[in-house]
């Protein structure tokens, strides 16, 4: 798991070990290419689940996420 949450801390694994923050200090993007939840992190995306992204959120981080919607017609959304 990427995300780990303590009283209101967000504890995040990166590839250079653990960032710590206050959750209302995270905000929550959504990647379009990618189309993923991710949190940004002194310049490295951080990609999370999505239920990792509401755990962030009720923990009080911001949600910035956007709905994707797909183009292609035989699309079922």
């Amino acid at each position: 798991m990427t995300v780990r949450i303590e009283n209101q801390t967000c504890f995040l694994t990166t590839e250079n070990g653990e960032e710590i923050r206050l959750c209302p200090d995270v905000t929550i993007i959504t990647d379009g290419e990618k189309a993923m939840s991710a949190v940004d992190l002194n310049g490295q995306r951080i990609y999370i689940t999505e239920a990792e992204a509401d755990a962030l959120t009720v923990a009080g981080a911001v949600d910035g996420r956007r709905h994707l919607k797909e183009t292609d017609g035989d699309s079922v959304v």
